[in-house]
């Protein structure tokens, strides 16, 4: 991944926000395998990181135009696959339902560089192990992670996540207590967000704000892209975001949406 020094562009109109945010995505699920050991596949049209049983398999379509032979190694690694299969098509040009997996389509959303408020909550950026296992265990209830129960310390996001390049944490805590957290990531001079998640006993209470604003205090001078749930868009819109694109996700078992 390059840092936010290098290869920054000036401006992303909206019809790129979708290449962006493919981009984007495999750098993250990229950075999250090699914190985790799992084996990371890179071809021109996809990236796959394959978790095993617990993990599962995540897909990241990166082009509009698998070529006939990514289509059957594609296919080939959902059928072989131990764990659930989860897969991200920016594009909404690939047909996965062949597969039988489901879909669902989410927008991806894009906003331009520029200043954003102070967050009403304390929010900090990760550094130490308790504050990680904090965010660990906000995002496995946020997402009802059923496949990273029972819980592992460290399963989800290992110490080494935050080491990898341009990869950080955020928690946001409430009358002292860590209530919510988000991930962002930096490539190619993009920024963009995932697993955006309020513990159970915090939500509506302004903590999915205030983190999504401490993390984006430190994005303010570029462009970022991110995929928003039906409940998230409404607060995504309020901190500037535009609807660029939709993208279709697919899932081999029922489970929440990842993002």
């Amino acid at each position: 991944m390059t840092t936010r020094s290098t290869g920054r562009p000036a401006f992303v109109a909206l019809t790129d926000a979708p290449m962006r945010q493919a981009r984007n995505s495999a750098a993250f699920w990229i950075a999250t395998g090699r914190s985790r050991g799992h084996e990371v596949i890179r071809r021109r049209g996809f990236v796959a990181v394959d978790g095993g049983e617990r993990a599962g398999l995540r897909v990241l379509i990166q082009q509009s135009d698998l070529d006939p032979g990514e289509l059957a190694e594609l296919s080939e690694l959902v059928r072989r696959a131990t764990g659930p299969v989860n897969a991200e098509d920016p594009f909404s040009s690939t047909d996965l339902g062949q597969l039988g997996m489901r879909s669902w389509q989410m927008p991806v959303m894009l906003r331009p560089p520029g200043p954003v408020g102070e967050p009403a909550l304390d929010v900090i950026r990760v550094r130490r192990p308790e504050d990680l296992r904090a965010a660990e265990r906000i995002v496995i209830e946020g997402f009802e992670l059923a496949g990273f129960e029972p819980y592992r310390p460290g399963e989800l996001f290992p110490m080494t996540l935050i080491g990898q390049p341009g990869v950080d944490v955020f928690v946001a805590s409430r009358d002292g207590v860590a209530a919510g957290a988000c991930v962002s990531v930096v490539d190619d001079g993009v920024g963009s967000h995932y697993w955006v998640a309020v513990s159970s006993a915090f939500r509506s209470r302004g903590v999915g704000r205030a983190v999504m604003l401490g993390a984006l205090a430190h994005l303010t001078d570029l462009p970022v892209t991110l995929t928003a749930s039906k409940l998230g868009r409404p607060l995504y819109e309020s901190l500037g975001y535009t609807v660029a694109a939709p993208s279709t996700w697919w899932a081999s078992a029922p489970a929440a949406p990842s993002r």
